[in-house]
Protein backbone atom coordinates (compact mmCIF):
# COMPACT_ATOMS: atom_id res chain seq x y z
CA UNK A 1 0.00 0.00 0.00
CA UNK A 2 2.81 2.38 0.97
CA UNK A 3 4.69 1.54 -2.25
CA UNK A 4 1.58 2.35 -4.31
CA UNK A 5 1.26 5.72 -2.57
CA UNK A 6 4.92 6.50 -3.21
CA UNK A 7 4.58 5.53 -6.86
CA UNK A 8 1.48 7.70 -7.12
CA UNK A 9 3.33 10.69 -5.64
CA UNK A 10 6.26 10.06 -7.98
CA UNK A 11 3.97 9.91 -11.02
CA UNK A 12 2.21 13.09 -9.92
CA UNK A 13 5.49 14.97 -9.56
CA UNK A 14 6.70 13.71 -12.93
CA UNK A 15 3.46 14.78 -14.59
CA UNK A 16 3.69 18.19 -12.92
CA UNK A 17 7.27 18.64 -14.18
CA UNK A 18 6.15 17.64 -17.68
CA UNK A 19 3.38 20.25 -17.67
CA UNK A 20 5.69 22.94 -16.31
CA UNK A 21 8.29 22.14 -18.95
CA UNK A 22 5.62 22.30 -21.68
CA UNK A 23 4.48 25.76 -20.55
CA UNK A 24 8.09 27.01 -20.35
CA UNK A 25 8.77 25.76 -23.89
CA UNK A 26 5.65 27.53 -25.15
CA UNK A 27 6.63 30.82 -23.50
CA UNK A 28 10.17 30.59 -24.92
CA UNK A 29 8.74 29.73 -28.36
CA UNK A 30 6.42 32.75 -28.28
CA UNK A 31 9.30 35.08 -27.32
CA UNK A 32 11.67 33.65 -29.95
CA UNK A 33 9.21 33.59 -32.83
CA UNK A 34 7.83 36.98 -31.83
CA UNK A 35 11.32 38.46 -31.94
CA UNK A 36 11.97 36.89 -35.33
CA UNK A 37 8.62 37.99 -36.76
CA UNK A 38 9.31 41.65 -35.95
CA UNK A 39 12.47 41.58 -38.10
CA UNK A 40 10.80 40.03 -41.18
CA UNK A 41 9.29 42.32 -43.79
CA UNK A 42 10.03 44.70 -46.67
CA UNK A 43 12.26 46.77 -44.35
CA UNK A 44 15.12 44.71 -42.95
CA UNK A 45 15.36 45.28 -39.20
CA UNK A 46 17.64 43.45 -36.77
CA UNK A 47 16.57 42.15 -33.36
CA UNK A 48 18.95 44.65 -31.71
CA UNK A 49 17.24 47.53 -33.55
CA UNK A 50 13.85 46.23 -32.42
CA UNK A 51 14.84 46.22 -28.76
CA UNK A 52 16.47 49.63 -29.13
CA UNK A 53 13.09 50.98 -30.29
CA UNK A 54 11.29 49.30 -27.39
CA UNK A 55 13.76 50.65 -24.83
CA UNK A 56 13.58 54.09 -26.42
CA UNK A 57 9.79 54.08 -25.99
CA UNK A 58 9.83 52.72 -22.46
CA UNK A 59 13.03 54.36 -21.18
CA UNK A 60 13.78 57.33 -23.43
CA UNK A 61 16.58 58.49 -21.13
CA UNK A 62 18.36 55.15 -21.57
CA UNK A 63 18.25 55.19 -25.41
CA UNK A 64 18.47 58.75 -26.65
CA UNK A 65 17.51 58.32 -30.32
CA UNK A 66 16.64 55.74 -32.98
CA UNK A 67 15.98 55.88 -36.71
CA UNK A 68 12.48 57.38 -37.19
CA UNK A 69 11.58 55.03 -40.09
CA UNK A 70 12.53 51.96 -38.08
CA UNK A 71 10.73 53.34 -35.03
CA UNK A 72 7.49 53.88 -36.97
CA UNK A 73 7.57 50.44 -38.61
CA UNK A 74 8.43 48.59 -35.40
CA UNK A 75 6.28 50.51 -32.90
CA UNK A 76 3.24 51.41 -35.01
CA UNK A 77 2.97 48.39 -37.35
CA UNK A 78 4.85 45.25 -36.41
CA UNK A 79 4.66 45.14 -32.61
CA UNK A 80 0.89 45.88 -32.45
CA UNK A 81 0.20 43.27 -35.14
CA UNK A 82 2.26 40.60 -33.36
CA UNK A 83 0.71 41.41 -29.99
CA UNK A 84 -2.75 41.25 -31.58
CA UNK A 85 -2.02 37.83 -33.10
CA UNK A 86 -0.77 36.54 -29.73
CA UNK A 87 -3.72 37.96 -27.79
CA UNK A 88 -6.36 36.84 -30.30
CA UNK A 89 -4.84 33.35 -30.52
CA UNK A 90 -4.73 33.17 -26.72
CA UNK A 91 -8.37 34.24 -26.37
CA UNK A 92 -9.80 31.99 -29.11
CA UNK A 93 -7.91 28.95 -27.80
CA UNK A 94 -9.14 29.52 -24.25
CA UNK A 95 -12.71 30.00 -25.51
CA UNK A 96 -12.47 26.63 -27.28
CA UNK A 97 -10.85 25.00 -24.24
CA UNK A 98 -13.86 26.06 -22.15
CA UNK A 99 -16.60 25.32 -24.69
CA UNK A 100 -15.47 21.73 -25.35
CA UNK A 101 -15.84 20.39 -21.77
CA UNK A 102 -18.90 22.59 -21.08
CA UNK A 103 -20.70 21.04 -24.06
CA UNK A 104 -18.91 17.70 -23.67
CA UNK A 105 -18.15 17.73 -27.38
CA UNK A 106 -14.60 17.69 -28.81
CA UNK A 107 -15.76 19.58 -31.91
CA UNK A 108 -17.04 22.61 -30.00
CA UNK A 109 -15.29 25.88 -30.79
CA UNK A 110 -16.24 29.50 -31.53
CA UNK A 111 -16.19 28.61 -35.25
CA UNK A 112 -18.27 25.41 -35.16
CA UNK A 113 -20.86 26.93 -32.79
CA UNK A 114 -21.74 29.58 -35.36
CA UNK A 115 -20.44 32.54 -33.37
CA UNK A 116 -18.05 33.51 -36.18
CA UNK A 117 -20.84 33.16 -38.78
CA UNK A 118 -23.09 35.40 -36.69
CA UNK A 119 -20.34 38.01 -36.55
CA UNK A 120 -19.91 37.76 -40.31
CA UNK A 121 -23.65 38.27 -40.84
CA UNK A 122 -23.58 41.41 -38.69
CA UNK A 123 -20.52 42.71 -40.50
CA UNK A 124 -22.18 42.08 -43.88
CA UNK A 125 -25.22 44.15 -42.87
CA UNK A 126 -22.95 47.05 -41.94
CA UNK A 127 -20.83 46.79 -45.09
CA UNK A 128 -23.60 46.23 -47.66
CA UNK A 129 -26.50 48.24 -46.22
CA UNK A 130 -24.60 50.68 -44.02
CA UNK A 131 -26.87 49.80 -41.08
CA UNK A 132 -25.14 49.61 -37.73
CA UNK A 133 -25.66 50.38 -34.06
CA UNK A 134 -22.51 52.51 -34.14
CA UNK A 135 -21.22 55.27 -36.37
CA UNK A 136 -17.85 56.04 -37.93
CA UNK A 137 -14.98 53.57 -38.21
CA UNK A 138 -16.53 51.18 -35.66
CA UNK A 139 -19.78 50.49 -37.54
CA UNK A 140 -18.64 47.09 -38.86
CA UNK A 141 -16.94 46.10 -35.60
CA UNK A 142 -20.01 46.99 -33.52
CA UNK A 143 -22.37 44.93 -35.71
CA UNK A 144 -20.00 41.94 -35.69
CA UNK A 145 -19.75 42.10 -31.90
CA UNK A 146 -23.52 42.33 -31.35
CA UNK A 147 -24.44 39.53 -33.76
CA UNK A 148 -21.79 37.20 -32.38
CA UNK A 149 -23.28 37.69 -28.93
CA UNK A 150 -26.81 37.22 -30.32
CA UNK A 151 -25.74 33.86 -31.71
CA UNK A 152 -24.35 32.83 -28.32
CA UNK A 153 -27.50 33.91 -26.49
CA UNK A 154 -29.76 32.04 -28.93
CA UNK A 155 -27.80 28.87 -28.18
CA UNK A 156 -27.99 29.53 -24.44
CA UNK A 157 -31.73 30.34 -24.49
CA UNK A 158 -32.56 27.20 -26.45
CA UNK A 159 -30.32 25.20 -24.12
CA UNK A 160 -32.59 26.15 -21.21
CA UNK A 161 -35.46 24.24 -22.78
CA UNK A 162 -36.32 21.06 -20.94
CA UNK A 163 -34.55 18.00 -22.25
CA UNK A 164 -31.87 19.91 -24.15
CA UNK A 165 -28.49 18.17 -23.91
CA UNK A 166 -24.97 19.56 -24.44
CA UNK A 167 -24.90 17.60 -27.70
CA UNK A 168 -28.04 19.44 -28.81
CA UNK A 169 -26.36 22.78 -28.15
CA UNK A 170 -23.59 22.19 -30.64
CA UNK A 171 -26.11 20.96 -33.22
CA UNK A 172 -28.03 24.21 -32.70
CA UNK A 173 -24.77 26.09 -33.20
CA UNK A 174 -24.08 24.27 -36.46
CA UNK A 175 -27.61 25.02 -37.67
CA UNK A 176 -27.22 28.72 -36.80
CA UNK A 177 -23.88 28.75 -38.58
CA UNK A 178 -25.50 27.55 -41.79
CA UNK A 179 -28.39 29.99 -41.34
CA UNK A 180 -26.12 33.04 -40.93
CA UNK A 181 -23.85 31.86 -43.76
CA UNK A 182 -26.88 31.58 -46.04
CA UNK A 183 -28.05 35.06 -45.02
CA UNK A 184 -24.61 36.51 -45.73
CA UNK A 185 -24.49 34.78 -49.12
CA UNK A 186 -27.90 36.21 -50.11
CA UNK A 187 -26.76 39.72 -49.21
CA UNK A 188 -23.58 39.26 -51.22
CA UNK A 189 -25.58 38.00 -54.20
CA UNK A 190 -27.50 41.29 -54.46
CA UNK A 191 -24.68 43.59 -53.31
CA UNK A 192 -22.30 45.68 -55.41
CA UNK A 193 -19.01 44.05 -56.34
CA UNK A 194 -16.95 46.25 -53.99
CA UNK A 195 -19.21 45.42 -51.03
CA UNK A 196 -19.11 41.70 -51.83
CA UNK A 197 -15.31 41.83 -51.97
CA UNK A 198 -15.17 43.63 -48.62
CA UNK A 199 -17.46 41.07 -46.98
CA UNK A 200 -15.35 38.20 -48.34
CA UNK A 201 -12.20 39.91 -47.08
CA UNK A 202 -13.77 40.27 -43.62
CA UNK A 203 -14.99 36.67 -43.54
CA UNK A 204 -11.56 35.17 -44.26
CA UNK A 205 -10.04 37.02 -41.32
CA UNK A 206 -7.29 39.60 -41.10
CA UNK A 207 -4.88 40.98 -38.54
CA UNK A 208 -4.39 44.21 -40.50
CA UNK A 209 -6.48 46.02 -37.87
CA UNK A 210 -3.96 45.01 -35.23
CA UNK A 211 -3.11 48.40 -33.74
CA UNK A 212 -2.56 49.82 -30.28
CA UNK A 213 -6.16 51.06 -30.47
CA UNK A 214 -7.41 47.50 -31.10
CA UNK A 215 -5.41 46.15 -28.17
CA UNK A 216 -7.01 48.78 -25.90
CA UNK A 217 -10.39 47.09 -26.46
CA UNK A 218 -9.38 43.42 -26.47
CA UNK A 219 -6.90 43.42 -23.57
CA UNK A 220 -9.26 44.66 -20.78
CA UNK A 221 -11.85 42.00 -21.67
CA UNK A 222 -9.16 39.31 -21.73
CA UNK A 223 -7.60 40.40 -18.44
CA UNK A 224 -11.01 40.19 -16.71
CA UNK A 225 -12.48 37.05 -18.32
CA UNK A 226 -9.47 34.73 -18.57
CA UNK A 227 -8.54 34.72 -14.83
CA UNK A 228 -12.22 34.12 -14.07
CA UNK A 229 -12.24 31.04 -16.35
CA UNK A 230 -9.04 29.75 -14.76
CA UNK A 231 -10.60 30.14 -11.31
CA UNK A 232 -13.65 28.21 -12.53
CA UNK A 233 -11.47 25.38 -13.91
CA UNK A 234 -12.20 23.16 -10.88
CA UNK A 235 -15.93 23.37 -11.56
CA UNK A 236 -15.20 22.74 -15.24
CA UNK A 237 -13.33 19.57 -14.26
CA UNK A 238 -16.40 18.46 -12.31
CA UNK A 239 -18.72 19.08 -15.27
CA UNK A 240 -16.33 17.17 -17.55
CA UNK A 241 -16.79 14.13 -15.31
CA UNK A 242 -20.57 14.28 -15.85
CA UNK A 243 -23.50 16.27 -14.52
CA UNK A 244 -24.31 13.78 -11.75
CA UNK A 245 -20.72 13.76 -10.48
CA UNK A 246 -20.61 17.57 -10.55
CA UNK A 247 -23.90 17.88 -8.67
CA UNK A 248 -22.65 15.43 -6.02
CA UNK A 249 -19.73 17.82 -5.44
CA UNK A 250 -22.11 20.74 -4.92
CA UNK A 251 -21.74 22.35 -8.37
CA UNK A 252 -24.78 24.07 -9.83
CA UNK A 253 -24.28 22.54 -13.28
CA UNK A 254 -26.83 24.53 -15.29
CA UNK A 255 -25.82 27.88 -13.82
CA UNK A 256 -22.09 27.17 -14.17
CA UNK A 257 -22.48 25.96 -17.76
CA UNK A 258 -24.36 29.12 -18.75
CA UNK A 259 -21.91 31.46 -16.99
CA UNK A 260 -18.89 29.76 -18.60
CA UNK A 261 -20.51 29.90 -22.05
CA UNK A 262 -21.36 33.59 -21.62
CA UNK A 263 -17.80 34.49 -20.62
CA UNK A 264 -16.25 32.36 -23.39
CA UNK A 265 -18.65 33.91 -25.91
CA UNK A 266 -17.77 37.43 -24.71
CA UNK A 267 -14.06 36.74 -25.26
CA UNK A 268 -14.79 35.34 -28.71
CA UNK A 269 -17.04 38.24 -29.72
CA UNK A 270 -14.50 40.82 -28.57
CA UNK A 271 -11.70 39.29 -30.64
CA UNK A 272 -13.42 38.29 -33.88
CA UNK A 273 -15.25 41.61 -34.24
CA UNK A 274 -11.81 43.15 -34.90
CA UNK A 275 -10.14 40.32 -36.83
CA UNK A 276 -12.96 38.61 -38.70
CA UNK A 277 -13.54 34.86 -38.77
CA UNK A 278 -10.44 32.93 -37.74
CA UNK A 279 -11.12 29.21 -37.56
CA UNK A 280 -9.32 26.17 -36.16
CA UNK A 281 -7.37 27.93 -33.37
CA UNK A 282 -10.19 27.44 -30.86
CA UNK A 283 -10.60 23.84 -32.01
CA UNK A 284 -7.08 22.52 -32.36
CA UNK A 285 -5.15 24.30 -29.58
CA UNK A 286 -7.11 22.63 -26.71
CA UNK A 287 -6.70 19.20 -28.35
CA UNK A 288 -2.93 19.63 -28.70
CA UNK A 289 -2.75 20.65 -25.04
CA UNK A 290 -4.82 17.70 -23.80
CA UNK A 291 -2.84 15.18 -25.87
CA UNK A 292 0.40 16.41 -24.29
CA UNK A 293 -0.62 17.30 -20.74
CA UNK A 294 -3.88 15.51 -20.00
CA UNK A 295 -7.38 16.83 -19.37
CA UNK A 296 -7.03 18.80 -16.12
CA UNK A 297 -8.60 22.14 -17.04
CA UNK A 298 -6.49 23.97 -14.46
CA UNK A 299 -3.62 23.23 -16.84
CA UNK A 300 -5.49 23.04 -20.14
CA UNK A 301 -6.99 26.55 -20.07
CA UNK A 302 -3.75 28.57 -19.69
CA UNK A 303 -1.63 26.12 -21.72
CA UNK A 304 -4.14 26.01 -24.59
CA UNK A 305 -4.03 29.81 -24.63
CA UNK A 306 -0.26 29.72 -25.10
CA UNK A 307 -0.57 27.08 -27.83
CA UNK A 308 -3.20 29.20 -29.61
CA UNK A 309 -1.04 32.32 -29.34
CA UNK A 310 1.95 30.48 -30.81
CA UNK A 311 -0.09 28.87 -33.61
CA UNK A 312 -1.73 32.13 -34.70
CA UNK A 313 1.49 34.15 -34.58
CA UNK A 314 3.31 31.47 -36.62
CA UNK A 315 0.44 31.33 -39.12
CA UNK A 316 0.51 35.12 -39.48
CA UNK A 317 4.27 35.13 -40.00
CA UNK A 318 3.92 32.52 -42.76
CA UNK A 319 0.93 34.32 -44.29
CA UNK A 320 2.87 37.59 -44.59
CA UNK A 321 6.04 36.11 -46.08
CA UNK A 322 5.27 32.96 -48.09
CA UNK A 323 4.08 34.92 -51.17
CA UNK A 324 5.61 38.30 -50.37
CA UNK A 325 4.45 41.02 -51.04
CA UNK A 326 1.01 39.32 -51.10
CA UNK A 327 -0.42 38.66 -47.62
CA UNK A 328 -2.55 35.50 -47.43
CA UNK A 329 -5.67 35.97 -45.23
CA UNK A 330 -4.97 34.68 -41.75
CA UNK A 331 -8.19 32.62 -41.63
CA UNK A 332 -7.09 30.77 -44.76
CA UNK A 333 -3.60 30.17 -43.38
CA UNK A 334 -4.87 28.79 -40.05
CA UNK A 335 -6.94 26.27 -42.02
CA UNK A 336 -3.98 25.33 -44.24
CA UNK A 337 -1.75 24.75 -41.24
CA UNK A 338 -4.42 23.49 -38.86
CA UNK A 339 -6.11 20.80 -40.94
CA UNK A 340 -3.01 18.62 -41.57
CA UNK A 341 -1.90 19.01 -37.96
CA UNK A 342 -5.37 18.13 -36.66
CA UNK A 343 -5.60 15.03 -38.89
CA UNK A 344 -2.12 13.95 -37.73
CA UNK A 345 -3.09 14.32 -34.08
CA UNK A 346 -6.33 12.38 -34.60
CA UNK A 347 -4.51 9.50 -36.33
CA UNK A 348 -1.83 9.48 -33.65
CA UNK A 349 -4.48 9.35 -30.95
CA UNK A 350 -6.25 6.47 -32.69
CA UNK A 351 -3.02 4.45 -32.95
CA UNK A 352 -2.57 4.81 -29.19
CA UNK A 353 -6.06 3.40 -28.64
CA UNK A 354 -5.45 0.34 -30.85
Amino acid sequence: MEIDIQNGIKDYKMEKRKKTFFIIILIIGIIVFGSIAITIGPLNITVIEVYRVILHKILPSFINSVDSNIENVVWLVRIPRILTSLLVGFCLAIAGAVMQPVLRNPMASPFTLGISSGAGFGAAIAIIFGKSIAKGSFHVIANAFVFSLITSFIILILSRKKGTTPESMILIGIALSHLFTAGTTVMQYFADSWATAEVVFWMVGSLSKGTWETLKYIFPVAIICIPFLIIKSWELNSISAGDDAAKSLGVNVDKTRIILMIVASLITATTICFTGAIGFIGLIAPHITRMIGGGDNRFVIPAAGLVGALLLSLSDMIAMNILEPIIIPIGVMTSFTGVPLFIFLIMKSRRRCL
